[in-house]
Formats: C-alpha cells, structure tokens, sequence
C-alpha cells in the first residue's frame, strides 16, 4: 500500500519565492486529498472522536483565555506572543470531555492535535508483548497529537482523561485554513510543533529504552 507523502516536507517543497503556498485560496497540505484519504485505513477525525467521547462545546472566549494564559507561561510556545493566539481563535475549537475517555488511540490514523486546558491526561502505549506503559501524565498548556497532523502517520499511543477536561482542538483543515488565511503565524505554530515533537520523542525513547534522558 502506498503511503501518504511527508506532508510537513511538502510544505517546504510547495511554496513560492517568499515563503507562501503557490495555491492561491485555500491551501491544502495537511488535509488529505480525496486519493490520499482512499490509500489510507479509515481516518479518524475530530467531528466523530468528539462524538465518541461526549464533547460538549466550551465558551470561545473562556477557552481563549486559558490557552493564551498558559501558552504565555510555556518558554517555548510564548515566542507566538498573545495577540497571535487570539489570531488563531478562528481556526481552533474548545470542548469539554467527562474523565476515562480516549482522546487519541494507538495505531490509528486522526487528522488533529489537542491541547489540555484543564484536567489530567495520560498517555499510555500497548507493547507488542501486551505491557502497557505509562508514558506521561500531561501538564495543562501541553499539545497532543501532533505527530500524525505534521506527516500524516498513525497514532503512537492512547491519551485517555483522567478527570474531566478542556481542550482545544485544530484539525488538519483548520491548519490549511491558517496557512492560507495567517502564513506568517502558521508557520511560527509548525515551526514550535516541530521542536516540541523532537523534545519528547527524545524522552519517550529514553523512557522506552530504559534509559535517563
């Protein structure tokens, strides 16, 4: 079966001499095309998870200013300063989940990343051989998910809630959405996700190697 290509890389490859999408209009490099959406196993996307596990719409404003609080504390995603967090407000969705529900699951394709407002997560990983390990309990302000948006793969691991939540939602569409619409924040987001990405893979493969990071 042949697999979706690299979508972060071809955003690098697509864009034009100052730095924006050749497309003009809504661009289209984390949302699948129809053709990569039939070479892949059944993509589960946010509208059917939130259904999944009881969401309930969260006030925009309220979830905003929760987000931009906590993203102003974070040394790393402070660089996107507060008024280009309330840029995004168009292109992110808040909810509210109940505790013991699967945000994310293991091995499956999704199309969006998640960030914890309020609330207690974990993340956990099945092994071949059935241990199921305890990768991390995650800090308010912290993002899951971001992996499969950035190139398209399956799930590494489960993010259950522990209590009940809030969260804010940005879905694949949503990125091509600001791509198009806000370029120079879109790219600073990517640009974060990226380094974040990098960090805890680092931590997760000391943690699964029995190693101290």
């Amino acid at each position: 079966m042949k697999t979706t290509k690299n979508r972060f890389f071809g955003l690098l490859k697509n864009t034009g001499e100052e730095g924006l999408p050749h497309e003009e209009g809504e661009s289209r490099f984390f949302a699948l095309n129809p053709a990569e959406a039939a070479a892949l196993p059944q993509t589960t996307s946010w509208s059917a998870r939130a259904r999944q596990v009881k969401a309930e719409p969260l006030d925009e404003k309220k979830g905003l200013a929760q987000l931009r609080k906590l993203w102003l504390l974070d040394p790393m995603m402070s660089s996107l300063g507060g008024q280009s967090v309330e840029r995004m407000a168009p292109f992110i969705q808040f909810a509210s989940v109940p505790g013991e529900q699967e945000l994310i699951q293991q091995d499956e394709h999704g199309d969006y990343l998640l960030v914890l407002l309020k609330g207690a997560i974990s993340v956990v990983r099945k092994q071949e051989w059935g241990e199921v390990l305890v990768l991390a309990n995650v800090s308010q302000g912290e993002m899951l998910g971001e992996m499969s948006l950035l190139d398209g793969g399956v799930r590494f691991s489960t993010c259950v809630t522990r209590s009940e939540c809030q969260i804010a939602v940005i879905t694949a569409e949503a990125l091509d959405h600001m791509i198009a619409g806000e370029p120079q924040i879109a790219a600073t987001l990517i640009a974060l996700l990226a380094r974040k990405l990098s960090l805890r893979l680092r931590v997760v493969s000391a943690r699964l190697g029995g190693r101290k990071t």
